[in-house]
């Protein structure tokens, strides 16, 4: 009897211990993020360039066929109006985003409405707008974001390119908050009215702030936070990062994705330009400047971003701003440390966190 009350315990056990659906130590399955995103902007120039560039097994590669075969979904491309390069002008950031989308990839377009770069310090105008009153000025971000959406046709757009203060300066200076907003709109509508399966995003650089600013665009129709992270400018604290980029996708109840990052993997310089980062007092500690140390960096961004609840995404930044000018140029890259392809052009391990 006491044998057989035995092996009637030893069945439940077992059968119980089969059972893990409960078992805290099963894996859950890792988020596939919507975006894996990097930056391609200087791609047309370095292609004019001549230079080869490898795999990480060393085989000569196109960079996009590198980036897609890694992992890699969405590729970002800036947008300039009328720039004094054809580069990053409308016919070029055509004609990339058609080859782009060939190669089964999605383009995310960062509309800078200026003719060069427009950042937290500088939004200046078009040379071409400069003279509109506001009425013809909110016409022209009307029409020029519609062609973007009827000829580009991207996935993803951005109105504006890290709009902290605004964008299109004086009149959207984010101090003219109505007018700003009058002017985000104009491009909203447009994108709306055109193709509304494009998603809209507003983007912000650094954290410090960000819940503020979102805060004044609770009633503009737009569908992703886009949040720009480096160290460098916005503070070495990784779980204050996870922290906000929580709380201000839950307060506002929107995806959230980091769209622009980068890290060091050498301070040593490729050409005779200056580089951005260049010591350690610019980086996280855990983290060197090391192909190792930009790969568990790029790493940990992926883990942060996949562990908000509504986080989809992050892109690299200069992912392909190699020292394509050649070593001796004092006006090529400043970021060939940060870039995804080392010194002999060959790709970095960090390229595999897109997988």
């Amino acid at each position: 009897m006491k044998n057989f009350l035995l092996l009637i315990l030893l069945i439940l056990f077992s059968c119980s211990g089969s059972d893990n659906s409960d078992n805290p130590e099963t894996p859950e399955a890792e988020k596939i993020l919507e975006i894996r995103g990097a930056d391609f902007s200087f791609l047309p120039e370095i292609r004019q360039s001549g230079q080869t560039f490898f795999n990480q097994n060393n085989v000569a590669e196109d960079m996009l066929s590198t980036f897609k075969n890694a992992g890699g979904n969405v590729v970002r491309l800036r947008l300039w109006v009328n720039p004094t390069t054809p580069n990053s002008g409308f016919s070029s950031v055509k004609i990339l985003s058609q080859e782009i989308k060939n190669m089964g990839l999605k383009v995310m377009i960062t509309v800078h409405y200026s003719d060069s770069w427009a950042d937290p310090a500088h939004q200046n105008k078009p040379l071409a707008w400069q003279n509109l009153s506001f009425n013809d000025l909110q016409t022209e971000v009307y029409n020029y974001t519609k062609k973007i959406i009827d000829e580009i046709n991207p996935e993803f757009i951005q109105i504006g390119n890290e709009i902290n203060n605004g964008f299109l300066w004086p009149e959207g200076n984010i101090q003219n908050s109505t007018q700003f907003k009058t002017l985000l709109k104009s491009g909203i509508s447009a994108v709306r009215n055109t193709n509304p399966n494009t998603k809209i995003i507003l983007h912000y650089a650094g954290i410090s702030g960000a819940q503020n600013f979102y805060n004044q665009f609770t009633n503009l129709d737009y569908d992703i936070i886009g949040i720009s992270y480096y160290p460098i400018w916005h503070g070495k604290d990784l779980n204050e990062v996870q922290n906000t980029l929580t709380t201000i996708s839950n307060t506002f109840n929107k995806p959230i994705f980091i769209a622009e990052t980068s890290y060091p993997f050498t301070f040593d310089w490729n050409d005779q330009t200056q580089n951005i980062i260049g010591d350690n007092s610019q980086i996280i500690p855990q983290f060197p400047a090391t192909e190792q140390g930009q790969k568990e960096y790029l790493a940990k961004i992926k883990q942060i971003i996949s562990s908000v609840p509504k986080g989809i995404g992050f892109c690299y930044w200069g992912t392909e701003w190699t020292a394509y000018k050649g070593n001796t140029a004092t006006n090529g890259s400043s970021y060939e440390n940060q870039a995804l392809w080392n010194f002999g052009n060959k790709a970095l391990p960090a390229m595999t966190v897109f997988e």
